[in-house]
């Protein structure tokens, strides 16, 4: 269920229930792609105020597997979270990391990237798989054309991608039937328990949703047909896909804003894949509630760090409060910690940052890290860029 709290031109603040919780919107979802967000544990998202939690269904089909991932509980049991999961379908990972994909109308057949094996992928095996996750916000499986596709690819891919949408509503439908039980010989650490329905983990009373994603590339005319099929399907929440893929900036402003005119009021919008701090707040003012994106977690590996800039008072930036004008980065600036600039800089990384890192170390020291590859280096750097992603959601959550 989603419920609109407050609203201020498009831009609105909300809360959207689901089994493992509620989520105040916007809100922002790092990204854990095997099960785990890369150099932290469950914990330590628990400890950052993390509501949510991203994982694919691809990577997990690959490795536990589907009856691996059932056998154990499901992925919150799994990796030790209680608060709520979203699973994407597989179809983006499978053009972009798969080997000879072939499209068909009953799916798409790949390679492995993990081990070249042939895995067939079709709307209602995504379903399967996401079930068996038991993920509380599951998504369609999608035709995903190129970013550099001609307007017949992305014809075909948006008008294959509402068929594969109605199939999915279909298989999301019917994976709730019928419990699932855990091994008898479970280990401790996953003990017996009685049988369960995966849809129902976390409570009867809210079971999991289904968003359909809008396709169409940089075409305002794809773009309104798959947002009005998707509609007369129905779904709990609809993304906004295919953007963010190398098209130019001013495109990908564009085509989020006029999509979500589209899109209905009372159902929460979700933005796949973007980005930088000034676009999400770019997209949050056009109307966007809900957002992933893996360059806070793959930046933070790389020793580039984002850090709010002063405000005259001496604290740290609040974000940009220019409504569905052009994105301004002006609140905050990135930080090449490896620079030789860093060698001996005492001061914190940020000081408005109340993260481990900023509180505890100095700038020099993260960088000596980085420079003697100590593993240290990326958990510290990635609760830091996490924290300033998730404050930034905060910021925009306190101005509604």
């Amino acid at each position: 269920m989603f419920q609109v709290i407050k609203q201020e031109g498009k831009s609105r603040r909300g809360r959207l229930t689901t089994a493992h919780g509620v989520i105040e919107t916007p809100f922002f979802m790092p990204i854990a792609t095997k099960g785990a967000v890369k150099s932290l544990s469950s914990m330590d998202m628990e400890a950052l105020g993390a509501q949510i939690l991203l994982s694919n269904t691809y990577h997990l089909m690959l490795r536990p597997g589907l009856e691996e991932i059932r056998a154990l509980g499901g992925l919150h049991r799994f990796m030790g979270w209680e608060k709520p999961i979203l699973t994407d379908s597989g179809g983006y990972q499978v053009f972009s990391l798969s080997r000879m994909n072939k499209i068909t109308e009953d799916g798409v057949t790949f390679r492995s990237h993990i081990d070249g094996a042939r895995i067939h992928l079709t709307p209602e095996l995504s379903l399967q798989m996401q079930a068996a996750i038991g993920s509380d916000i599951r998504m369609q499986f999608d035709d995903v054309a190129a970013g550099n596709a001609t307007y017949e690819r992305y014809q075909d891919a948006m008008e294959r991608s509402l068929r594969w949408a109605a199939r999915s509503k279909q298989a999301f439908t019917a994976s709730g039937a019928g419990p699932v039980s855990l091994p008898a010989d479970s280990s401790p650490l996953f003990p017996p328990a009685q049988p369960v329905c995966l849809e129902e983990i976390g409570g009867p009373a809210h079971p999991p949703l289904l968003f359909g994603i809008v396709q169409g590339g940089t075409h305002e005319d794809l773009r309104q047909r798959s947002a009005e099929g998707l509609k007369e399907i129905g779904f709990d929440g609809y993304a906004i896909g295919g953007l963010s893929v190398g098209e130019p900036k001013e495109d990908c402003y564009r085509f989020t804003e006029l999509t979500t005119r589209f899109l209905p009021e009372d159902k929460p919008r979700y933005f796949m894949g973007g980005g930088m701090p000034e676009e999400i707040v770019y997209y949050h003012s056009v109307g966007v509630d809900m957002f992933d994106c893996v360059l806070p977690t793959r930046n933070a590996r790389h020793g580039t760090l984002f850090v709010w800039n002063e405000k005259p008072d001496g604290s740290g930036a609040c974000v940009s409060t220019h409504k569905g004008q052009a994105p301004d980065s002006s609140f905050y600036s990135i930080k090449r910690i490896i620079n030789e600039q860093y060698k001996f800089d005492p001061s914190p990384v940020d000081p408005h940052c109340p993260c481990e890192l900023c509180t505890t170390v100095s700038a020099a020291y993260l960088r000596h890290l980085f420079m003697t590859q100590e593993l240290l280096a990326y958990r510290l750097a990635t609760l830091h860029n996490l924290t300033f992603y998730l404050r930034l959601m905060a910021e925009l959550r306190g101005r509604e």
